[in-house]
């Protein structure tokens, strides 16, 4: 672009003196110049807008400049706990049933977004807290938006509290609940349970604190979780954002969990979906029908779903038995707001 705006200037300084031969040729060199430079930039636009496939390497995810720093958090920081060198061959430690074209879809639908200039990526503390604490570096919250003043979910993947199970336990969920119309929101966070009860209790408060900006309704807001992410669900939406170090907030509508062994529960516990796998050698599903089971002695809304011969980390579970769970989830959260 400078040696066209160059150019430019010898052509009208040639022909300001009268040098028309001179002044023709430069106009050919700048018009061959412009069209170098706009196939160039048509070039480069092409790449930036070019969809992933299942061939697509994870680093050219990750190193994409539409997503600035945060493409390093689309996938696990934690990179050990994950295989694989494509969209299409990803495995996660722990995880079941991954489905190679949703993660393709998700990952363009980041890029097409972003592309877009919608903005994707929300850092839930500051840059003087992340100072403070590195580790903090490593959180966000991904948006998937849905419709103006709709109500929102945080969706938790799991990871054993060891890393952030994300393209199969989170960023699918979110992006069918935010095709159902619903703001959804995937939770990057600190492994380690308190750490991320702290996290997730932090991200509660950013959404209230930026309703307006984001265009959610805050009333009756769910929490949705898998594995270890549905232990942080149920742990802030039992005791409270204000345990976790953030403002004290409304307990969500409805938490939504899947494949873990918790089995606490108490009086004040919100309604409860629990969607678990009969085969689940990591989380044995009888721990949480009997949690459910005391829940509604209680007097609690809860609803069990348990699927034979699936194990754990099915996610979606699609083309499994447990396919279209997560629209009886729906229907559950929806019944009690």
């Amino acid at each position: 672009m400078a040696m066209v705006l160059f150019t430019g200037l010898m052509i009208g300084a040639l022909a300001a003196r009268g040098n028309a031969s001179e002044a023709n040729q430069a106009q050919a060199f700048a018009s061959a110049a412009d069209e170098a430079a706009c196939e160039e930039m048509a070039a480069s636009s092409a790449a930036m807008n070019a969809l992933y496939t299942v061939d697509t390497a994870l680093s050219e995810v990750i190193a994409d400049p539409v997503f600035g720093d945060y493409g390093r958090l689309i996938f696990p920081v934690e990179d050990w706990y994950y295989s694989g060198d494509t969209l299409g061959d990803l495995h996660l430690t722990y995880y079941s049933h991954m489905d190679p074209e949703k993660t393709v879809e998700i990952a363009n639908y980041l890029k097409s977004h972003a592309s877009a200039g919608d903005t994707i990526f929300y850092d839930i503390y500051t840059p003087e807290e992340k100072t403070a604490d590195p580790a903090k570096e490593d959180t966000g919250l991904f948006f998937f938006k849905g419709n103006p003043g709709a109500r929102f979910a945080v969706c938790n993947a799991g990871g054993a509290f060891a890393y952030v199970g994300s393209m199969q336990d989170s960023f699918p969920h979110a992006l069918e609940l935010s095709k159902q119309g619903y703001n959804a929101f995937a939770l990057i966070y600190r492994p380690g349970a308190q750490t991320a009860c702290e996290d997730l209790a932090r991200a509660i408060q950013f959404i209230f604190e930026h309703a307006a900006e984001l265009e959610v309704n805050t009333g009756g807001y769910s929490l949705w979780g898998g594995s270890a992410g549905a232990r942080m669900a149920a742990w802030v939406a039992s005791y409270g954002t204000a345990a976790f170090g953030a403002d004290a907030l409304p307990q969500p509508a409805a938490v939504i969990m899947q494949y873990t062994g918790l089995s606490e529960y108490g009086a004040g516990d919100p309604a409860t979906f629990a969607a678990v796998g009969e085969n689940d050698w990591i989380a044995d599903w009888r721990v949480m029908k009997r949690r459910l089971d005391g829940m509604s002695a209680l007097g609690i809304d809860t609803e069990f779903h348990s699927y034979p011969g699936l194990g754990h980390g099915f996610g979606l579970g699609t083309g499994t038995a447990a396919e279209g769970w997560i629209d009886d989830a729906v229907a559950f959260w929806q019944r009690l707001v």
